[in-house]
């Protein structure tokens, strides 16, 4: 194995086996990655993905679990650990939707304790424990370099009355971010957040006659849909290292849909 190989950088990517996990997780590897994959399929089940990953010249371990969960968030940063023994790069990806979209007046306590679960305190204690070995790296090689980088989505801001719990899980992850750009600055660790917008994937089948009418009729200023590789794009180039003086700041990758206009 060559220097070059023993010494490339390491990302983890949540929810990384489909959707916009692997949209990032493709980029990365293109990018020169080698890559730990997390999701909750069992890894016979993941096995195309991580073959595509590694023809793109990435080494590949697959981390199964549920970010939800404390001791599954301590498994997978032990596949990391045991695996590679260092990590660069912390893409919280995974996310989960409500079961069944209910007007706010009508949600259950339940729904809202699944996706908040998942979204935002899955999301927050595993970069916490992240940020600590991150800093433990930094602190023993001084030229260590690091990122962590959060992919929300514009329903932090847009509301969507029948998907409260999923708007308030990425409003918090938001605010995550930048408490974290502010504790991990002095060590040079940037956090950032990737903000899509509708993006075609598994959790949009559902109402992709929708969109495709909204987007029809102007949703967006790019008229189509973003694709995972839209999102890949924008986290490959924070995990570079294309963008080290922003950090705590939003990317947004949403065709202009957010945009005010008359």
């Amino acid at each position: 194995m060559s220097e070059n190989t023993v010494n490339k950088p390491v990302a983890l990517v949540t929810g990384g086996s489909r959707g916009i996990g692997f949209g990032c997780a493709e980029q990365l590897a293109k990018a020169g990655f080698d890559l730990v994959i997390n999701g909750m399929r069992p890894e016979e089940s993941v096995g195309d993905a991580l073959k595509a990953l590694q023809d793109l010249g990435a080494r590949t371990a697959y981390a199964r679990g549920d970010i939800g969960s404390k001791e599954s968030r301590e498994g997978i940063l032990a596949v990391v650990r045991e695996s590679f023994g260092k990590l660069n790069v912390l893409v919280n990806n995974a996310g989960v939707a409500p079961k069944e979209r209910l007007d706010i007046l009508e949600a259950s306590e339940e729904s809202f304790d699944y996706v908040v679960g998942t979204n935002l305190k899955g999301a927050y204690f595993l970069t916490q424990a992240a940020a600590r070995w991150m800093v433990e790296q930094k602190k023993a090689d001084d030229a260590y370099q690091g990122a962590i980088i959060n992919v929300s989505s514009i329903s932090a801001t847009v509301i969507s009355v029948n998907r409260g719990e999923y708007c308030i899980a990425k409003a918090g992850l938001s605010m995550a971010t930048q408490l974290f750009a502010v504790r991990l600055g002095e060590y040079g660790i940037p956090v950032y957040e990737v903000r899509p917008g509708v993006i075609k994937t598994d959790m949009t089948a559902g109402v992709t006659e929708k969109y495709d009418k909204l987007i029809a009729d102007g949703l967006c200023v790019t008229p189509r849909w973003g694709f995972p590789d839209d999102i890949g794009r924008a986290v490959s180039s924070l995990a570079r290292g294309d963008f080290p003086y922003s950090t705590g700041q939003v990317i947004m990758v949403d065709g202009g849909l957010t945009l005010p206009r008359l």
